[in-house]
């Protein structure tokens, strides 16, 4: 049977887009009956000079909010553990992350944790959360993660120094407002990591082993708009428009990967950046061709798809898909080795040992072997 035809589970929040809809959010969370939010983001964001006016949203409302703003890039388990208490200690009764895939998930985590007790650690998997938590409500301010869309959670390890996934539709937001504004403000490397997460949400999704008819269409769009609009959003002169742009790049590529899952590069990412504590989108980055070289053959027709958004029709595919990605990638400043020296093969060894282990190595197109995973970390470093 063809595998389109296959029954598929598609799950998604209810979201809201376009310009200042961020200032909906004392609305709906009086929707959702909230009383008390504890709003989950970060310093930078809190020193944003947009933020005072979320706030002044959640005030018109006539609601209480407290906020938690101990969150690191890359979240760490103690700091979800740190919310949760602090969700409990203040009689909390609904959740508000602002900012990007690092407040998202650590509220998703905070989440988990103030409803079903113990430690977030034990989440760390499939299906494994037993109740649903508080309301979640998200105002992503990247064009990226997509966690404001997905049922992934990502969290530090700090044990064994390693991201790990915890994946469950009781993870997926109740809302999402997504609103270009907070972008023009962001960092331009911020905006190209980001940006390029987004750009490999929407290829892994489409090569995945789990991709299906409704998680193409998304996977494509994402591609197409992502690369497209990424080199214009990282100028100085960037439009509102080009930041909406990535946003629904980013939102099309969080639909995809979130029903489809992804493959190797995150896998793969997930261990570098936990244990050498790197921006993940950079990650992906780097990874993004070499996983590419090595699996292209296991999805051709799919990568060639790609390639095709990306103007190349003609001559060696592959060459020519990587070739336009790596330019991509140089274009918005991001180098092609992790700038470090080499770790020690110990370490290299962990982090193989991470990446097979990663939930999204299941539906990477190619079963990769230890070695060939091994191979594309001796290769990252300068």
């Amino acid at each position: 049977m063809n595998t389109y035809l296959e029954q598929r589970k598609f799950v998604v929040p209810e979201v809201i887009v376009g310009y200042e809809s961020s200032l909906l959010i004392g609305q709906y969370l009086k929707h959702f009956g909230a009383k008390k939010a504890m709003i989950v983001t970060d310093k930078g964001i809190t020193a944003q000079k947009w933020f005072p006016q979320i706030l002044a949203s959640i005030k018109t409302a006539g609601l209480n909010f407290i906020i938690f703003d101990d969150v690191s890039s890359n979240p760490k388990d103690f700091e979800a553990m740190l919310g949760a208490e602090l969700f409990l200690a203040e009689d909390c009764d609904s959740i508000v992350a602002i900012g990007g895939g690092s407040p998202m998930d650590c509220a998703k985590c905070i989440s988990i944790v103030s409803t079903n007790g113990g430690h977030v650690l034990d989440y760390v998997g499939v299906d494994e959360i037993r109740l649903p938590g508080p309301p979640l409500l998200c105002i992503p301010t990247t064009a990226g993660t997509a966690a404001d869309v997905s049922q992934f959670a990502i969290i530090t390890d700090t044990h064994e120094h390693i991201k790990k996934a915890i994946i469950s539709k009781k993870v997926v937001p109740d809302l999402a407002l997504i609103d270009p504004q907070p972008l023009m403000t962001m960092d331009p490397y911020l905006t190209a990591c980001t940006g390029m997460d987004a750009l490999t949400h929407g290829i892994e999704a489409y090569v995945s082993s789990a991709a299906g008819a409704l998680t193409d269409v998304h996977a494509l769009k994402a591609i197409e708009t992502v690369y497209h609009a990424l080199p214009k959003a990282v100028l100085p002169e960037r439009s509102l428009e080009v930041m909406h742009d990535m946003m629904m790049g980013s939102l099309h590529a969080g639909f995809a990967f979130s029903n489809a899952s992804l493959g190797a590069v995150h896998a793969c990412a997930h261990s570098l950046g936990g244990t050498l504590d790197l921006p993940h989108g950079e990650c992906n980055s780097i990874l993004l061709e070499r996983v590419i070289d090595i699996n292209y053959d296991f999805a051709k027709r799919r990568y060639d798809k790609i390639a095709a958004l990306m103007g190349v029709t003609e001559g060696d595919i592959k060459a020519g898909l990587i070739k336009k990605i790596s330019s991509l990638r140089e274009a918005v400043g991001i180098p092609e080795l992790i700038a470090f020296d080499r770790p020690s093969e110990e370490i290299i060894d962990t982090m193989t040992h991470g990446a097979l282990g990663d939930p999204c190595m299941v539906t990477n197109p190619k079963p990769l072997t230890y070695e060939e995973v091994r191979d594309i970390y001796a290769k990252l470093f300068r």
